[in-house]
């Protein structure tokens, strides 16, 4: 039976989308071109990835000549907050409160962070 796909990203995926967000658009060359600085990637690999992206609703494309060109229509922040509500809903039982406790309990945050988080805390 085939696993139920995550609205979450993977990593791969999340590597690739943040060449897509830094470019605002890009063919699958570019992409492997991007990528291939850090890691080596397949060209087949990245483009199986915009697929599943595409299928996830976070990106679309369209075509230029030859090529389809991508562009993501999920901003980095709307991202972020697709995978911690599917964060919450896995491993902290829908409760937001329960992540940040557990944030705050087991991390080290920069001062300034935590000076930030006490304002919206007070501000809410």
């Amino acid at each position: 039976m085939p696993r139920t796909p995550s609205p979450a990203l993977t990593d791969a995926e999340a590597r690739v989308m943040a060449v897509l967000w830094d470019r605002r658009r890009a063919t699958v060359a570019e992409v492997v071109s991007a990528l291939s600085k850090k890691r080596a990637v397949s060209y087949s690999t990245v483009q199986t990835i915009l697929r599943i992206l595409e299928t996830k609703g976070y990106v679309s494309h369209g075509k230029a000549a030859r090529a389809f060109i991508y562009r993501p229509i999920v901003d980095e922040r709307q991202a972020r907050r697709r995978a911690l509500k599917h964060l919450v809903a896995r491993l902290f039982r829908g409760s937001p409160g329960l992540l940040v406790l557990n944030v705050l309990e087991d991390e080290r945050i920069d001062p300034a962070e935590l000076k930030q988080l006490k304002k919206l805390i007070e501000d809410a």
